[in-house]
């Protein structure tokens, strides 16, 4: 995707949101139509794969706060007419008595893309830095006036997000699972050559196999993609029937993913070089796998360490009051647990070693909060015990501390 056909999305109404939503409203209005347009609750339907590519590309950007500033100043500057598209470019610009640019000013040249490092390309972008740094960190790119010609063939490819949902003890313990991705990938029929099998692609006569060509505009040089090869060098004059010379065609994979012990929900695991194949022997982007974790019926986990794990147990009045020795669960078995006498209903104990296995061999430690557990009802002998009890213990008055 060239940075031209970047600029014209609006990733904010892919999202459904507006251009002040916050963080979590972005997340939240991914995660919905996430679900909803998945290709496995939409089988053959071209128009959601169409969306649902679109979304993930408009969150991979939304969700990054530095591509998104960079984003959101890219369509004010297009806005407010900076590129020509509507205005001058500051104060009394190029391109004749109206300030701004020619209405044929070429983006490209703007973005540092001229072959050569054309004087006008330079002025445009205010030298080293300014506005080729601006759309450099968007695109990947260097954004340099006088970048190496051909050098926008090459093009990292896009990151992929999938969301799974795990059981309490499988995120505690870690696990292995499949996940079933539809998305870009390299043409398996031509090699990503673009080219049907067979057959080779020939370097673009126009160009050279730059990928560029240059026109004068009056003092100025300015340089835009080559519209015989579309930029990318090659001629291509038997493509491929699979992906239809783009090297890349949309398949479902599926990938096994570990998944570390331990992981909390919310977590993004990145799995390097498993995301969408790159242009012009350029790395592919990266898997990100999104973590949802279900709650557990027993065991939680702890705000103060996510290592350690948290378990409520129900206690007798007698049993705090006179001690005893309980037998608690983990998530691998059972043990015992000292309760001293006189203990309050509240209180946690800590059991060493029973918490997340970490990677480097310790543990965290689970712990044990005892809870007075009140019975409903009493029946006539219950009921005389405790007045009995209240009677001889009236001279301790718990709430004395209170006043």
């Amino acid at each position: 995707m060239t940075e031209r056909e970047w600029i014209e999305k609006d990733f904010y109404a892919d999202l459904g949101v507006s251009s002040t939503a916050s963080a979590d409203e972005i997340k939240k209005a991914y995660r919905k139509l996430a679900r909803d347009l998945h290709p496995d609750k939409n089988p053959g339907n071209a128009n959601a794969e169409a969306r649902f590519k679109a979304v993930g590309e408009a969150y991979s950007v939304l969700s990054n706060p530095e591509k998104r500033a960079q984003y959101d100043e890219t369509r004010r500057l297009f806005r407010s007419g900076g590129f020509g598209g509507g205005g001058g470019y500051g104060t009394g610009g190029y391109g004749g008595a109206g300030g701004g640019f020619s209405a044929d000013f070429n983006l490209e040249d703007l973005l540092g893309r001229a072959a050569g490092g054309g004087g006008g390309a330079r002025a445009g972008a205010g030298g080293s830095g300014g506005l080729g740094d601006l759309f450099g960190g968007l695109f990947g790119g260097t954004g340099r006036a006088g970048a190496r010609p051909g050098a926008r063939q090459a093009q990292r490819g896009a990151d992929v997000q999938s969301e799974i949902t795990l059981g309490f003890a499988d995120a505690v313990r870690g696990t292995q699972v499949s996940l079933r991705l539809t998305s870009p990938a390299r043409c398996e029929r031509c090699g990503g050559t673009g080219s049907k099998p067979g057959s080779t692609p020939r370097t673009c006569p126009t160009c050279a196999g730059v990928g560029l060509v240059t026109r004068e505009q009056g003092a100025f040089a300015f340089s835009e993609p080559c519209r015989d090869c579309r930029g990318t060098g090659r001629i291509i004059d038997e493509p491929c029937p699979e992906c239809g010379g783009e090297g890349v065609s949309a398949r479902t994979r599926t990938l096994n993913v570990r998944i570390p012990a331990g992981v909390t929900d919310g977590k993004r695991i990145r799995i390097k070089g498993q995301g969408e194949p790159g242009r012009g022997g350029a790395p592919a982007g990266d898997l990100f796998v999104l973590v949802h974790v279900t709650s557990d019926r027993l065991f939680g986990r702890s705000d103060a360490n996510a290592d350690d794990l948290t378990l409520k147990v129900p206690v007798t009045f007698p049993e705090l009051a006179l001690g005893t020795t309980l037998t608690v669960p983990t998530l691998d078995g059972k043990v015992s647990l000292k309760v001293p006498p006189g203990t309050a209903s509240g209180r946690t104990f800590r059991v060493r070693g029973r918490g997340v296995q970490r990677p480097d061999g310790k543990a965290g430690d689970l712990l044990v909060t005892v809870e007075v557990a009140v019975p409903n009802r009493l029946d006539d002998p219950a009921t005389e015990a405790l007045r009995a009890y209240a009677e001889s213990t009236k001279n301790f008055d718990p709430r004395s501390g209170l006043f």
